[in-house]
Parts: C-alpha cells; structure tokens; sequence
C-alpha cells in the first residue's frame, strides 16, 4: 500500500494520467504472500473505478440474463455521461466511446514507455476507462534501457514487459471491444467491422503518441521523416551499453556543450559515449537540431521539462518501504516521497536520490499486495 502511495504520487508530478492515495491505514492483521508483513488499506482517489473488466462483467451478465440483458448498455450510457460527456448525444456514441477509449490508452501507455515505467500487472481489470493508470501492485521504474524488463513476480514469461506494455493494452481493448459489440450495432458482422476498424487505429494512436513524446525527450517540436531513426539509433546504444534510461535523458537535457566531450568525465556510468555509435549518434542529434534552426539552448529548455531528474529508483523504493514496514520509521519514506514530487528540478535536496544503481541484482523482483 506505501508503494501505490510513493509511486502514484510520483506519476501524479511527472504528469502522468493517475489514481492517487488519499490515505494508508494499518488493519493490525498481518499478510501471508512471499513474506509476512502487517496488513494496511489503501484510500484511493480516482475519476472513477470503472474498468475494462468492469465491463466484461456486464457482458458476462447480459449473456446469461442475470442483468435482465441491459447491463452494458446502462455502464456504457452511465461512463460516457461521467467520463466522455460530449459523446452523450452523438449519432453513433458507442462507436465514439471505444474510440475515445483507445485514444486514451494509447496516450497513457506512450506516456508510461517514456518514463521507463512497468506496470507490471496489466490485466482487464488494471485498465481503466477513465485513462488513469490504476493499481500499482507489482510495478517498477526501469534503470538500464531493455525492452525485455521485467519486474513482477508473477510474469514468469515476460507477458507485460516493458516492451510488450503497447501489445498487452490492445489486447484489453479488444475485450473492450467485444463487451460493446451489441451497442455498436445490432448485425454482429456489422459490430465486428467496426471494431476490428477502431481497435486496428490503436498501434498507429500509440505510435504516434511514443513518436511525439520522445521527440519532445530530445528537444524536438517539428516532425520530419528521420526522427524514428535517430530515436531507435539512441535506444539502440542505450540497450547494447547497458545504459541508464532516465540518466541518459536527464543528462541530454542538462549538460552544456558537447556531449560526447562533458558527460564522461563527471557521470562514469555514461563512459559509453565515447563510443563510436553513440558519438555518431551525437552528430545526427545535433544535425536534426540544426535542420529546426534553434540552438541546443532552447532545445534543452524544452527537454528539462520533459526529462524528470529523479524517478521512484526501485533499491531506494525498498530501502523506505523496509525502513517504515519493518523498522516504524518514516522519515526517509516522507522524505523520498517530497522530492519525488519536484522530478524536474535539481536541487541538492534531491541529489542524493539520483543514483541509477539499482542495488539489486538483475533478478529484482515485485510482488502484487492486494
């Protein structure tokens, strides 16, 4: 429950679509799961609790005839009205409403891929329809850039990856999709067009999304033919490097000059750059730069505020969750908890939390805890 807290918070000040922790309060009973740790409950705030596994429900309902045959209908009429008014009286709402929703998620997923964040756990009932990310059980922040990260106990095959989070939300709108199938119209052939129409428009939504939140990442504001290139070249070095994801940004955003020349001697965890790849890569980024007429200046003004400093680090995520869990003691839990509610801003206050050791060996793992 003190992880929700900390890291929904954190997603709150990175600008990310969230639930938040209103409040955690021990039960005095404890919990079995891998150890045994005192119970606590969670007071979420949220647009709403409404999910895509809400809406399988429905439909498993109407099918059977438990609901009278109008369940999906009455949720569906209930969440355009509460979280997509302006569809209300449209010709086609359900059509527009699963199209809403996908926009949605593609948005949120990009959001989280750009600040190298796993969920974890990304079933139909983790979904919300709202487009807020919701139930933070087993998840964690990337360190070093690989697509294949995998954080959750549970995920023994690499289902919800860091790299597979896009794919897995497409599947539970598909399962979105088939709960809407008699609202979007009544010849099931018809529905399964439209649906299959909406649901092929996610990978392009979300790629587009990745697209313009990365350029952003690397000071970029016009769109032109080679960014997917120069962004892939960067992500490549980084994962053949073994480099820091947030370091890497923060740093591009932050250093003066030439890179290539400055990060080595005061970040050893970036001696990768004096590589060739990455020293080509370093020409092209500030050929692209060029191509805008704008200086690295004003590109970096744009990426400081794109590029958090300082993200939920999963050893000191543990440290502060041991520290309070174990020990009683929430002082460093509070403390972590204020500076990653300022991401964007170096300060000394929030320097000793930017470390990108992990601590832990490539074997860490989170578990779920509700």
């Amino acid at each position: 429950m003190l992880r929700e807290y900390l890291i929904s918070e954190a997603m709150y000040a990175l600008g990310i679509p969230t639930t938040r922790s209103l409040a955690v309060v021990s039960t005095g009973e404890n919990v079995f799961r891998e150890t045994t740790l005192p119970g606590a409950v969670l007071t979420r705030v949220a647009a709403s609790h409404i999910r895509v596994g809400t809406f399988e429900f429905a439909a498993v309902s109407d099918k059977h005839g438990a609901s009278g045959g109008g369940a999906v209908k009455a949720l569906a009429d209930y969440t355009i009205k509460r979280h997509y008014p302006a569809l209300e009286h449209s010709v086609q709402p359900y059509q527009l409403f699963l199209d809403a929703v996908i926009e949605r998620q593609a948005l949120l997923i990009a959001q989280w891929m750009c600040v190298g964040f796993i969920h974890g756990v990304m079933n139909t009932d983790n979904m919300s329809i709202s487009g807020e990310t919701i139930d933070y059980g087993p998840c964690a922040f990337m360190d070093h850039y690989d697509p294949a990260t995998v954080f959750s106990s549970i995920d023994k095959h690499g289902r919800y990856a860091y790299g597979n989070q896009a794919a897995m939300a497409q599947w539970n709108l598909t399962k979105f999709a088939e709960s809407l199938l008699p609202l979007l119209n009544s010849d099931q052939k018809q529905a399964l067009e439209i649906a299959e129409k909406s649901l092929a428009g996610f990978a392009i939504t979300f790629h587009r999304h990745h697209l313009d939140n990365m350029r952003t990442k690397l000071g970029l504001r016009v769109a032109m033919p080679e960014d997917e290139n120069l962004i892939q070249e960067l992500l490549n070095w980084m994962h053949s490097a073994k480099q820091d994801f947030t370091q890497t940004f923060s740093i591009l955003s932050r250093s003066s000059g030439n890179l290539a020349e400055h990060v080595p001697a005061v970040q050893p965890w970036l001696s990768g750059t004096q590589s060739g790849d990455f020293l080509s890569w370093n020409v092209k980024w500030h050929q692209r730069l060029f191509a805008e007429n704008r200086s690295l200046e004003d590109a970096k003004k744009l990426m400081s505020k794109s590029n958090p400093v300082i993200i939920p680090r999963n050893h000191l995520v543990e440290k502060y969750l041991s520290q309070a869990v174990i020990e009683g003691n929430y002082q460093g839990f509070e403390s972590y908890l204020k500076v990653l509610c300022r991401p964007f801003e170096e300060t000394h206050e929030n320097l000793p939390f930017r470390d990108p050791k992990t601590g832990h060996a490539d074997g860490y793992k989170t578990f779920c805890g509700t």
